[in-house]
């Protein structure tokens, strides 16, 4: 779990930075298990995020606003009683739990001042948010807890709060060099170094864990037997300089992505070194908001990836079916290779029929078709005549004749196909909104590969723009979402002098170079779309990408032809390396 002790410790930290002395302005319930607290005060205001949802638990800032029910939920009403309008004066963290403590100045029903607690507990399945009136007695949960729910501790109305039962571990931010190696030298030579020190340092995580054996050791893949007293010590020196730099609250909030598919990976409070090239590390001055990103942005891929799954399949399964029907048409065609043989027989035949009888086998003739007239054997039918036999060579010829040119229409056909599929992966892959998944699953529909039943009116749908950039030096750049919006980004909004790009031979988007009537283009800006072309390619984890570019009035599109293909001449190709990201490239508008 990415939300760990560590993690707990940093925000613990960043609220008291940003919440002590704010006063609670509003709070709302927009899902069963979540809260939200807009604090203000001193010029300042946050909303603060709270989730016991067992798979994303939390406590950080946010600037996501949710609708609310019409009808405030009981705990949300109880909160805004007991709690509205209160002040916050200390926030802490029980040892290095993953619980959080907000102490709230605020009034009794009879005017006196009290401090009330919310505690939020982020434990997966058993994470719960919980006001502790003055008396240390619960007011109330988000979830309670009864004896049918649990039988050692339970959260109810009235009941005297008590903390989560503690772990039997030690914490590691009073732990000294001496006491880790104790821990060490007593666990069994078959235990993971890392799962030794999981299960016996309170607040670590996996994440944590790896890390400390990486940065000890160069690998976070070791077992006890293979540490000899040197290498428990550079474990128990580098757990403890971490340590002492969480104790001293010195931390480093960072997120890591798949270097390939940009797909978040864990977050934490510390640096993160053990992934190397296979993780893009991103680092954050607040682990508040950078907690709410992580979870945002996972979400948002997981949501994607389940929302585009049967369109992935779907051409996945066509992209399977167009190779195997297309490696059956290309050995029909070999097959056919062997016509000019057959006619050959025919006339051998028929030239020598004199020398034939019926019942042959076979004959042997002398082969006029090559210098020196070298016999070759014919291979007969015993149940036709000489001259059945040559018609029966001749027919095969012809057979064999007008299949090769089917077949060879019928290979582009399939090449084509191929092609297109191949282009509407790379969108699936690319996509981030539901508006793309909706244009994407349209275009499919419109080419046959889904069956779509009519219901009354089409719904009206709201169409995506281009994404939109700009070049260091002010050129605008148009990049296309999907095969739809390609062509009507190069045939419709394109003008004569704008510059067309797209990767040679690789599926990409369409990229367009707006033409400056006042300027000629840079150097600088078209390796600069070049790049956003092969960025938004197939080819975008490649280097030395090939990208096409020539002027949009040099591009057509066949009569007939897929969605996205098009024909281009008078080209010129630029070989560029696409950037990790475009940011650099100030995105003018996200999605519409």
């Amino acid at each position: 779990m990415a939300l760990d002790g560590v993690a707990v410790c940093a925000l613990v930290k960043e609220f008291q930075e940003k919440l002590m002395g704010l006063r609670i302005d509003k709070i709302y319930q927009p899902e069963h298990d979540e809260i939200h607290i807009l604090f203000r005060g001193l010029g300042k205001s946050y909303r603060l995020l709270l989730t016991a949802n067992a798979n994303v638990a939390r406590a950080c800032f946010t600037d996501e606003v949710k609708p609310n029910p019409a009808q405030p939920p009981m705990f949300c009403m109880l909160l805004r009683k007991q709690i509205g309008g209160g002040k916050v004066v200390e926030v802490c963290q029980p040892g290095m739990e993953r619980v959080i403590e907000f102490y709230i100045e605020t009034y009794n029903e009879l005017g006196d001042e009290v401090v009330k607690t919310l505690v939020v507990e982020i434990m997966g399945r058993h994470s719960n948010i919980i006001l502790v009136d003055e008396k240390k007695r619960v007011a109330d949960s988000i979830k309670r807890v009864d004896f049918s729910v649990s039988t050692v501790r339970q959260i109810l109305p009235g009941l005297i709060y008590e903390a989560p039962p503690a772990q039997d571990k030690q914490n590691p931010k009073e732990c000294g060099a001496a006491e880790i190696l104790d821990v060490l030298k007593a666990a069994q030579p078959g235990e993971k170094l890392d799962k030794v020190l999981l299960s016996s340092f309170g607040g670590i995580s996996p994440l944590i864990a790896r890390e400390i054996s990486y940065r000890a050791l160069g690998t976070a893949d070791i077992y006890m037997s293979e540490l000899d007293f040197g290498k428990q010590l550079d474990v128990a020196t580098e757990m403890t300089r971490l340590f002492a730099e969480i104790k001293a609250e010195r931390f480093a909030p960072c997120m890591l992505t798949n270097s390939q598919t940009g797909k978040p990976m864990e977050f934490s409070a510390v640096e993160i070194r053990q992934y190397g090239d296979l993780a893009k590390v991103e680092f954050s001055e607040s682990i508040a908001y950078l907690a709410d990103r992580f979870y945002r942005e996972r979400d948002r891929k997981e949501h994607m990836a389940h929302r585009s799954a049967h369109l992935v399949k779907l051409v996945a399964t066509n992209l399977e079916r167009c190779a195997k029907k297309m490696q059956l048409q290309e050995k029909e065609l070999r097959d056919t290779q062997k016509k000019e043989k057959w006619k050959q027989y025919g006339e051998l035949i028929t030239a020598n029929l004199y020398r034939m009888h019926e019942g042959m086998e076979n004959v042997t003739l002398d082969n006029y078709f090559e210098d020196g007239m070298p016999q070759i054997t014919i291979p007969l039918d015993v149940r036709l005549s000489p001259s059945q036999n040559a018609q029966k060579y001749f027919k095969k010829y012809n057979k064999a004749k007008s299949a090769e040119q089917e077949l060879s229409k019928q290979i582009k056909l399939a090449q084509d196909e191929l092609a297109y599929l191949e282009s509407v992966e790379e969108e699936l892959e690319k996509a981030e909104g539901e508006t793309e998944l909706l244009e994407i699953g349209d275009e499919l529909a419109e080419q046959g590969y889904i069956k779509r039943t009519q219901s009354g009116k089409k719904k009206k749908q709201q169409i995506s723009r281009p994404m939109e950039f700009e070049t260091s030096d002010g050129f605008l750049v148009l990049v296309g979402r999907n095969n739809k919006q390609n062509d009507i980004l190069t045939l419709k909004t394109g003008r004569g002098m704008d510059l067309w790009f797209h990767t040679k031979n690789i599926p990409g988007s369409h990229t367009l170079l707006i033409h400056d009537r006042n300027r000629e283009f840079s150097d600088r800006a078209i390796m600069e779309a070049a790049q956003l072309a092969a960025f938004y390619s197939k080819a975008r984890g490649s280097a030395n990408v090939p990208v096409d570019y020539t002027n949009v009035k040099n591009v057509k599109k066949p009569a007939g032809a897929k969605p996205g293909f098009v024909i281009y001449s008078t080209n010129q190709t630029a070989y560029v390396t696409p950037p990790e990201n475009t940011e650099s490239f100030h995105k003018k508008e996200k999605e519409a």
